[in-house]
């Protein structure tokens, strides 16, 4: 299976940025977590990161045909305004999860509201980085 992560804006700083929201491990050792269990799952993940809105929308359109047979996407703060973004998700026919390291229901007001997890199949917050690895899992299983 061909999996797609997106991140989205800061989580390029992971480790650097509010340790007490995201912990302490930083991108690299998401990205070598991540690349460990496509070594497992015997499936290849691509993971992408940008801070630029327009960089997320033209990746995940790239993904309409170049394969990608999943999509786990953590849009960071464009989770809760980006309506491009959701319906450039909404636009595709490929399974996608919305992950969220922090429990977006126990933080700010804004944070609780997600435009893009209705044009999911499954929303991950909470879970720390092993969030990733449940999304991965439910997508190798769909």
């Amino acid at each position: 299976m061909n999996i797609l992560v997106i991140n989205g804006p800061n989580l390029n700083f992971l480790g650097i940025r509010e340790k007490s929201v995201y912990g302490t491990q930083d991108y690299n050792y998401l990205l070598n977590m991540i690349a460990q269990k496509g070594e497992q799952e015997d499936c290849r993940i691509e993971v992408f990161q940008s801070n630029h809105e327009g960089a997320i929308i033209d990746r995940i359109q790239d993904a309409y045909s170049d394969g990608t047979e999943g999509i786990v996407i953590n849009p960071g703060a464009y989770t809760h305004y980006s309506y491009a973004i959701r319906d450039a998700l909404a636009s595709i026919a490929l399974p996608k999860v919305e992950i969220h390291i922090s429990d977006i229901t126990k933080r700010e007001e804004f944070r609780k509201i997600s435009v893009t997890a209705e044009v999911c199949d499954k929303q991950i917050y909470g879970q720390g980085l092993d969030g990733y690895l449940q999304a991965i899992d439910f997508l190798l299983k769909k």
